[in-house]
């Protein structure tokens, strides 16, 4: 039955790219560890992060689930200061989430 504006989903295919896009959607939440520094505050989620990335291995990747406002401009400035890449930041209904990889 054809209804204006309906599309039949049944019969659909995935190209190739839109699977390579996809894939790439996925990486983005990828991680090896998981810190969870909610209601913590400043200093206590950098010192945590750093304490969990000297126990993981180079390239692998910290998420930080924080709730200090103040921990955007700190883990901008933990990854000048140390050269772990900040993959990740942002907020999301008064959390923030950080990815970063080991250096």
């Amino acid at each position: 039955m054809d209804l204006p504006g309906v599309v039949d989903i049944r019969n659909f295919v995935w190209k190739a790219t839109d699977l390579a896009s996809f894939d790439e959607d996925l990486s983005m939440t990828e991680f090896d560890q998981e810190l969870d520094a909610c209601g913590l505050n400043c200093p206590l989620p950098i010192l945590r992060a750093k304490k969990a990335l000297t126990k993981m291995a180079s390239g692998e990747v910290l998420r930080i689930i924080a709730t200090d406002p103040g921990s955007v401009k700190d883990f901008e400035a933990f990854s000048r200061q140390t050269g772990n890449e900040l993959l990740e930041s942002h907020e999301d209904g008064g959390k923030f989430y950080y990815r970063l990889k080991k250096a």
